[in-house]
Order: C-alpha cells, then structure tokens, then sequence
C-alpha cells in the first residue's frame, strides 16, 4: 500500500492515519468539517484534501448511520482501489450498501477493537490499535486484492486480524462493549443525586465499574442506534439475572430459615457464575488469564515516587505484569498493587523492603 484515503478524521480515522504515515504510506484527509482534517494534518497525520489520483485504499471513519451513504459517494467518485469502514457495526452498513446497490466486491467491513473515552482527532494516537484485535467481514463477494489491502492495513497499524461474520460481530460487541458501556452509564448515574458523604467513600470497585461511563454520549448514541436489537437481547438477560438477584437479597430478609437459606444460594450463584465468566476474558497478550500475586506498596502522591518503585522492582529482576493504583481518600497516598508471577512474589516483597518501602500484608 503507498496511498491511501482516512475518511472521518476523528479518533479512530486520525489514529490510523498517523499509524500509516509513520510507516510512508502517503495519506489524505477528509472530513466534512474541514476544521478536524487540518488538525489531524497538523498533527502529522496526512495531507488534508483528496487527492487528484484514486488512492489504493480508501478507510471510512465516520458514525455507523453515515457510513453506507459516505461509502456510496466514495465508489461512486472512484476515490480508490479499496474501500473499507471502521465502524462498530457491520451488519447494517453492509445491508444499507446492498440496498443502494453499491457493488460490494471493492468493500469489505471492519471494526478495530480499540478506543479512548476520548474522541476527535487530538485524542488520537498512531499506537491505538498496537496489539487491539481488528475484526474483518469478508464475505464470497469480497475481492482478494480488497481483503489484502485490509490485511496490511491491520499489519501497519500493528493490529491482530480476526475474520468474523458480520451479524455475529454485532452480537459479540453488543456483549463484550455495548451493554457494559450502558451498565457502567446506569451504574454511574446512581450517584448523580447520592449524598456527598457516601460519593466520598468511593473506592477501587465503584472507580472499576464506572471507567467507561465518562465517554461521550453522542458517540454511544451513533453506535447503540446502529445495533439495538442484539443490544437489548443481552440487556433482557441481564434484567432477568437482575430481577432474579432481586428476588434472592429480598428472600435474605426473611425471618424464615428456609428461604434466608434460597436468598444466600441464590446470591452465591450469580456471583460464582461471575467467576466463570470473568475467567474467560483473556488475560495478557490476548493468552488465557492467569494468577497474579499482588504485592501491595504503601507509596507517597510525590512525583517520581511511582518511577522509584518500578525501578526497584527492576533491580529485583522482576517483571511487573500488572498494576492498579488506589487513592486514599483525602491523603497525599495511596496504593499500589504490583501484580507479578507468584514465585516472583517473595523475591520482590524482600527486595522492596530492603529498599525501604512500607508493604501491605
């Protein structure tokens, strides 16, 4: 690929560009408003403008509702050898497509799993997608020379290929992104009219579960319009384990024995199923998930604190695999947990005190 065509210059399209460029592909910019292509420009991303010449391939970065029509015009203009999309919905552009009777061989869908609460071309980086999985769509109608364009375009932007169908992608991101996008939204929303002396006891999990309720509602808005149905299928299972749950704290009330003793079981269910499921989220590098030892460090909000401790730790010759920061409420500390292989555990808790630092049992 030496040229191409970002459609849409917000953050998924500009961080692609900027992916592109770093590795010399040529790259144009286009978005109806002008103002985002030449900051994306400016950022290194490309050249605003299309280009006099078709490109050999032509990315579409915009909202799912716009992406038939967008795509439409495209291969209507001839803008390039290729065209593909990037939305977070791929069974209906593709069917709005047909509908317009566009000639899909040049075009096939996809979705790069990556993304920041952030949005516009400021938020972008070149390495969102670096390690993310990149789900393609192809279908019997998708020309090889399209699919392999896209398969570069995974390759450069440093992304993991997944072939999927199209409906079964839009049934697997409205469980994996969609629906925990709304719950963390419903979560969140509980504390908008919460006392202050109970928002103020806000810890790790509280901090966990509403992460992603600070993204942008216009955004979600396009994405939830584009798929609700498998949306609200797997919210419709979600309120029958919640009615259930319900149903189970109600029983755990009772002054009778037997159903105190339904209440418990039932609690104990939904949270063991919790376990089950949660085990199946990959672990890291996309590997099966596995257990950490967490050392725990008491650690001051002082800069270069944080560069002491994991240069410590490198002294140790101990690879940190995770970390998780929390705060003390009102001090200038806080916690930190270094989550490393348990048989490197006791060699790190002993350097670390040897180093001076406090450690949590």
């Amino acid at each position: 690929m030496r040229t191409a065509l970002v459609i849409g210059t917000g953050l998924m399209g500009t961080s692609a560009a900027l992916a592109l460029t770093e590795r010399g592909v040529e790259v144009h910019l286009a978005d109806l408003d002008e103002s985002a292509a030449r900051t994306a420009a400016a950022l290194g991303a490309g050249t605003a403008g299309v280009p006099d010449e078709p490109v050999d391939l032509v990315v579409v970065a915009v909202p799912p509702a716009h992406v038939a029509t967008t795509l439409a015009d495209a291969l209507r203009r001839g803008l390039g050898r290729g065209y593909l999309d990037v939305a977070s919905v791929k069974g209906g552009p593709r069917r709005d497509l047909e509908a317009l009777g566009c000639e899909l061989g040049r075009y096939i869908g996809t979705h790069p799993m990556a993304g920041r609460e952030r949005s516009g071309p400021l938020a972008a980086t070149a390495d969102l997608f670096e390690g993310r999985p990149w789900v393609l769509t192809p279908t019997a109608a998708t020309d090889t020379e399209v699919l392999n364009l896209a398969l570069e375009l995974v390759a450069l932007c440093r992304a993991v290929p997944v072939v999927m169908d199209a409906d079964a992608h839009d049934r697997a991101v409205a469980l994996v992104s969609h629906t925990p996008q709304l719950v963390s939204s419903m979560v969140a929303a509980r504390l908008e009219h919460a006392e202050d002396s109970a928002v103020r006891l806000c810890g790790q999990g509280i901090l966990d579960v509403t992460r992603i309720a600070g993204s942008e509602p216009a955004m979600w808005m396009d994405i939830l319009t584009a798929n609700p149905g498998p949306v609200a299928d797997v919210l419709a299972d979600l309120a029958t384990d919640l009615a259930e749950t319900v149903t189970a704290l109600r029983a755990l009330q009772s002054a009778d024995d037997g159903k105190r003793a339904g209440g418990a079981a039932g609690i104990e269910d939904i949270l063991r199923r919790g376990n089950a499921g949660r085990a199946k989220v990959p672990g890291k590098h996309g590997a099966a998930p596995k257990a950490y030892e967490i050392v725990a460090v008491l650690i001051g909000d002082q800069p270069g604190e944080l560069a002491r401790l994991f240069a410590d730790a490198g002294r140790a010759g101990v690879n940190i695999e995770d970390v998780r920061i929390e705060h003390s409420t009102g001090q200038q500390a806080g916690l930190v947990n270094l989550m490393v292989e348990p048989r490197s555990a006791p060699t790190l808790t002993a350097a670390l005190r040897e180093r001076g630092w406090s450690l949590r049992q």
